[in-house]
């Protein structure tokens, strides 16, 4: 009698620890995900309705994400993706290379769709060749009915990939760049692809978008590839910080590929200083499934989140954190490696 008294104490108890060790995926943590990560419900106001169980809303939001008012209305949508090589190329298909290829029609064409799917106004896209590749994206969005008529185009001493920006809005001024050399062991280098500075206008608002693709972690016979990308990201810093100075309350979004992880020190240097007026924050984009890499590395079979856009203390508070999101189209993998990361600003 008093061993069957217990069972019913004894069953919750395993059912708990079940339940325990089910809150996330195989138990694991994301390990590529810092302590410190605004969800979605920390980010939005507070609510006096009563609490809806996060996979609803979860559920809710990608079957009509279109529908949301923040996706409108004086809002601005910008994403920015690594489109993988939109250039010309020697490519490697099957069990032979092809020279001087351009990016296959049926990676650019599921480019083309999840981007026009999303209807963005601003794009920043990393790995693109001549201005003609960049030209051809912006016409093919067109006859997909996404236009944007405004470009730039730039790059640094990387002769192949270079960066482009596509926005609906009128470009109101390009920031100039003075510093993209590095001394490393007594020889001189230079930023691999730029940096990209416009600003615009929209909605009565101002942005300044700052783009970089820094140094890739594939090894290279000139010099330690870890060191050269925290090079690139403390020129980026000090680019940040140059305009900080000069305005404190400078709109800024600063994007594009970084190569590392949030931890590594290359990303660290981008974010900057624990000071609250000076330190860029991070936005923590999650997918639909939650998850939150970005980049999926088929030679070592790794995913990672190295794709980022963080903003200044000034427009912090207009990022709407509940729909910002790492779009995971289905087709994603025949567009890229890389997922595309949409932010929305209020």
């Amino acid at each position: 009698m008093r061993f069957s008294g217990m069972i019913g104490p004894l069953f919750c108890a395993v059912i708990a620890l079940g339940t325990i060790s089910c809150g996330k995926k195989n138990g694991n943590r994301d390990w590529d995900t810092p302590d410190v990560n605004p969800t979605a419900e920390q980010e939005s106001a507070p609510s006096t309705k009563a609490a809806t169980p996060a996979h609803k809303k979860r559920k809710s939001a990608e079957a009509t994400p279109t529908s949301e008012p923040e996706f409108g209305n004086g809002g601005l949508r910008f994403i920015t993706y690594n489109v993988e090589n939109w250039l010309t190329m020697d490519r490697f298909t099957g069990n032979r290379t092809t020279k001087s290829a351009p990016k296959p029609d049926s990676e650019k064409k599921q480019v083309i769709h999840i981007l026009a799917k999303n209807a963005p106004d601003v794009i920043g896209l990393c790995e693109i060749g001549e201005a003609s590749d960049l030209a051809e994206i912006q016409q093919s969005l067109k006859t997909a009915g996404l236009d944007l008529p405004h470009s730039r185009y730039t790059g640094g001493t990387d002769p192949v990939r270079h960066l482009g920006l596509l926005s609906r809005y009128p470009i109101t001024s390009i920031g100039k760049v003075t510093n993209l050399e590095y001394q490393m062991n007594g020889q001189t280098f230079g930023f691999n692809r730029g940096i990209l500075d416009i600003s615009i206008t929209a909605n009565g608002k101002s942005y300044r978008f700052l783009g970089v693709h820094l140094k890739s972690k594939r090894d290279v016979e000139e010099g330690d590839q870890e060191q050269m990308r925290i090079h690139e990201a403390h020129m980026l810093r000090e680019h940040v910080d140059s305009i900080l100075a000069t305005d404190s309350s400078a709109r800024l979004i600063v994007y594009g590929d970084f190569n590392d992880t949030y931890p590594s020190k290359a990303v660290r240097a981008v974010t900057g200083s624990t000071e609250e007026t000076q330190r860029l924050m991070p936005i923590y984009f999650k997918d639909s499934k939650n998850e939150a890499w970005t980049h999926h590395w088929k030679n070592q079979d790794i995913y990672s989140r190295i794709d980022f856009v963080t903003v200044s203390q000034t427009l912090r508070p207009e990022v709407n954190f509940r729909v910002c999101r790492i779009i995971d189209d289905p087709a994603w993998d025949e567009a890229s490696d890389h997922r595309p990361l949409m932010a929305v600003f209020r």
